[in-house]
């Protein structure tokens, strides 16, 4: 009997094994950042035009997605910024559009330590953020572009001296009060269990565990942002609260600053809520 109990004991065991190792498998593979070749087939398959260029900012190289093979400064540019964990791809779904093609040009980038190069590399500063996102739009009509950022991209958007046509926030992490600091984050910190984490998470683990200090040097500066700002919020976003953004309303006059609330949208809702932040963004082109 015992020895029955025992090889159903060691079956069970295996059958765990194996499938924990297919798990780890698959969520390296969804982690691991896109190569060129692969953006490319993603838009051909969807019909869609990409121009990808590799710039460099202090040393560091980053990728950088456009729908246009050259600006075209008679109408509008789009920015868009991504969050932690993330990538240019978030917005590829924005980027497929034929609306927004028409209306704008169109670019979104592979922050620092989420690319192909120095992957895992963050900086954990939003000032370097800022800093290269206003060597991105240099050559830009900064008064006819509108910066996108999502998630930990609002305060990169917020951070930068420059006045733009418009700023659009999608669930802004720009309040350190209400950070919040899943349990998950242990998986980052155990030495026993880091190693389990792909490059980027590991990324997305020293951006969240830093952020909340960082923005501490900069959420009382918000309302020096020349720009105009709306901000698009969840209702039931718990990565990113909405007291975020209302924190936001209290710190900008009516003039300068517009909340959209969402309602049951929680922190997906750059691709949950595609054309409701279609059609906002339509507006603020027109």
């Amino acid at each position: 009997m015992w020895r029955k109990t025992k090889k159903i004991f060691k079956i069970i065991g295996i059958i765990f094994f194996v499938i924990f190792t297919l798990l780890i498998i698959q969520f390296y593979r969804f982690s691991i950042p896109k190569s060129d070749e692969k953006i490319k087939r993603t838009f051909t398959d969807n019909g869609s035009p990409v121009y990808i260029n590799h710039q460099k900012f202090k040393n560091f190289e980053y990728r950088v997605l456009e729908t246009q093979k050259e600006i075209d400064t008679i109408v509008p540019t789009i920015v868009f910024i991504h969050g932690s964990i993330g990538s240019a791809l978030d917005f590829k779904q924005y980027l497929f559009d034929v609306d927004l093609n028409k209306k704008a040009n169109l670019i979104s980038y592979d922050r620092i330590g989420y690319g192909t190069s120095q992957t895992g590399n963050v900086q954990e500063s939003i000032a370097f953020e800022a800093e290269l996102l206003e060597n991105l739009t240099r050559d830009l009509v900064l008064k006819n572009t509108v910066l996108v950022g999502y998630s930990y991209g609002g305060p990169i958007a917020l951070a930068s001296h420059n006045e733009y046509k418009k700023i659009v926030l999608l669930a802004p992490a720009v309040f350190a009060e209400v950070e919040p600091m899943p349990w998950a984050l242990n998986l980052y910190k155990w030495k026993t269990t880091r190693w389990l984490l792909p490059m980027t998470w590991k990324a997305a683990s020293k951006e969240k565990l830093s952020h909340k200090t960082d923005l501490q040097a900069f959420e009382n500066s918000w309302h020096k942002n020349p720009s105009k700002i709306i901000s698009i919020h969840g209702t039931e976003d718990w990565i990113v609260p909405i007291e975020n953004s209302l924190f936001l309303k209290e710190k900008l006059v009516p003039q300068q600053f517009d909340l959209v609330t969402l309602e049951k949208a929680g922190h997906g809702l750059v691709w949950s809520h595609f054309n409701e932040i279609k059609n906002i963004l339509l507006q603020q082109l027109n």
